[in-house]
């Protein structure tokens, strides 16, 4: 993960070097499109590696080049992400998608690419986007990308202290936030730092945000009408796509109790390059009632120890949001937001611990949310007027996706 400088110059020499030697024979135009006036930073374009593979025939992941409308080699992705089972004739066509980025500007509403094969090799791009299973911290699982990082709990931190040890004991599916200073990775540094370090403001950021039996920063539970009944720490884990721009993966939680029903969860975690909020998708199944009614929430107590910190919320219904700006005595002020969105959400609500916005599910079909964090001394999201700016972005972004064209030649 850890890059010296010199080689990652070197890396980004070697993938320039295609843009000049690419065959303009074999091209695919990639036209898109939208809706919004504002801007859309880090759009994460996804084309399904078919329509690639149709235009640009036995293209491969490591001979490929993306460029913008000035020419600017763009770097790219090719995951695995529900690509054909084989690919026997070894032309390329088990790949998923092809996924590359944009930088909307405000108004600028449309922009064109290209996609073309190439004789040279393409060297793999530095990661912004990056997740993994920790089973040196007690099957902690982290993701992060340049933003902002995370992490949920896993069955070796549930487990009781039958040694009596002092082992940390843990029960809960709340997810954790860890505050970034710094755009490179610093989940494998700051495992190897060691627990006590990384609640320390050392100079990249912090592992401030209090987790304990909450939801934490967006986990979820059944809602009755008075309680929330929650799974507990993640039983396994699965990582779908890794980077260089976006990570995908899913956490599996054994089945729960909730008022006489049998639940279980699949979620399904996307975290692009350069974006403050991470796609979810919680798949819960159950037999019996039609629906059953999700609570998501946010800890109500997300502060440090010690921070006598100041809460206050927004919920908007417009949006379907819930925003949440802590602003804490001694360790800088964060937001922290949960978006909903179409009709997906019902309600808002709130139980001992956690702020919540409810939303019906179906067994077997997919909830989507989105959650996201900032911290002031990060520089980049201040204040929260700029938070509620951005979740309010976030918002119109998911509701007003992408359109993608596609063309040969060009």
């Amino acid at each position: 993960m850890h890059v010296r400088p010199t080689l990652l110059a070197a890396l980004f020499a070697v993938t320039a070097l295609p843009a000049c030697l690419a065959s303009a024979a074999e091209r695919l135009t990639v036209t898109v499109t939208h809706s919004l006036d504002i801007a859309r930073p880090s759009e994460t374009i996804v084309i399904p590696w078919t329509k690639v593979n149709a235009a640009l025939p036995h293209a491969l992941v490591q001979k490929l080049v993306i460029k913008d409308a000035a020419g600017k080699v763009l770097p790219y992705q090719v995951t695995n992400v529900a690509p054909q089972a084989k690919d026997p004739q070894n032309v390329g066509a088990a790949y998923g998608e092809l996924l590359f980025q944009h930088d909307f500007k405000a108004g600028e509403k449309s922009a064109t690419f290209t996609v073309e094969k190439s004789e040279t090799l393409t060297a793999p791009f530095p990661p912004r986007a990056f997740a993994r299973y920790v089973p040196e911290r007690l099957d902690d699982f982290a993701w992060e990308n340049d933003k902002i990082a995370h992490r949920t709990y896993g069955p070796a931190l549930a487990a009781p202290d039958t040694d009596k040890t002092g082992k940390e004991v843990l029960k809960t599916s709340g997810l954790d936030i860890w505050f970034k200073r710094v755009p490179y990775p610093i989940v494998d540094r700051w495992y190897n730092k060691g627990h006590d370090h990384y609640h320390h403001d050392e100079g990249e950021g912090i592992d401030m945000y209090n987790v304990g039996a909450s939801r934490g920063a967006g986990g979820t539970g059944i809602w009755d009408g008075k309680t929330l009944a929650t799974s507990g720490n993640w039983a396994s884990w699965k990582v779908i796509a890794n980077g260089p721009i976006r990570a995908v993966f899913e956490l599996s939680y054994d089945s729960w109790d909730a008022a006489g029903t049998k639940v279980t969860e699949v979620k399904r975690f996307t975290t692009d390059a350069g974006r403050y909020f991470d796609r979810m998708d919680s798949t819960f199944t159950f037999s019996g009632p039609q629906q059953l009614t999700v609570g998501i929430g946010l800890n109500k107590t997300p502060s440090d120890k010690g921070e006598d910190a100041k809460i206050a919320y927004a919920e908007n219904q417009a949006d379907k949001s819930l925003v949440q700006w802590v602003a804490q005595k001694t360790k800088g002020d964060f937001g922290v937001a949960l978006i909903v969105p179409g009709a997906g959400a019902q309600a808002f609500t709130t139980d001992a611990r956690n702020a919540l916005v409810l939303a019906p599910a179906t067994s077997g079909q997919p909830l989507t949310y989105y959650i996201g964090a900032a911290w002031n001394r990060a520089g980049e999201i201040t204040t929260q007027q700029q938070f509620q700016r951005l979740v309010a972005d976030e918002a119109a972004r998911a509701r007003a996706p992408v359109q993608v064209s596609l063309s040969p030649g060009g």
